[in-house]
């Protein structure tokens, strides 16, 4: 059994499954195709994907187009600061993002569906991340935004991250055209 909050992205839901723990440790489903379609959520993926990352690196923010994916991201090792940001056009929250912590203690899950970009930054020393992608990674589709866009206006946690090459040089939020999902 899962409880799914809303935030105020359309679409974007913190996933909170049932955790069953005692002194020996807990069980949980970190994932129920029953459950996701009574919640309304994808209940098929097409990938699934991990990265590590050490404090203050930041991945992001990432998006695939005209081939959109829906990610499910959890955190199985540390903590991370996970932010959804909608590149929609058409969207009425078009531009505003949404941010929440994802660790391993707390065992939430992310919902980022087509239509946004994805990005987070590394809270703990270590942090390994694992996410449902409801497509296929497509390298033509690969695309990205700015981190620290003025227009977004994310409030990361960090001040100076550890980026990629690519996520440095990443266009502004204004240079990604019009896209629709």
């Amino acid at each position: 059994m899962i409880v799914v909050t809303p935030t105020p992205l359309d679409g974007v839901v913190v996933v909170e499954p049932t955790v069953f723990g005692d002194d020996r440790g807990f069980f949980m489903e970190s994932f129920n195709s029953r459950d996701f379609a009574e919640a309304g959520l994808p209940r098929v993926f097409a990938q699934d994907n991990q990265s590590r990352s050490t404090r203050g690196v930041l991945r992001g923010l990432h998006y695939q187009y005209p081939n959109w994916q829906g990610k499910l991201a959890r955190v199985i090792v540390g903590e991370i600061f996970d932010v959804a940001v909608d590149i929609c056009r058409c969207s009425p929250t078009f531009g505003m993002w949404f941010g929440i912590v994802l660790s391993a203690k707390n065992k939430k899950q992310l919902y980022i569906p087509p239509g946004y970009a994805h990005g987070f930054c590394v809270l703990s020393d270590v942090a390994e991340m694992i996410y449902k992608c409801t497509t296929p990674y497509c390298a033509e589709d690969d695309a990205g935004i700015r981190w620290d866009d003025p227009e977004i206006r994310i409030d990361w946690p960090v001040s100076a991250p550890i980026l990629s090459e690519k996520d440095a040089r990443a266009p502004r939020f204004s240079e990604i055209g019009d896209l629709a999902v």
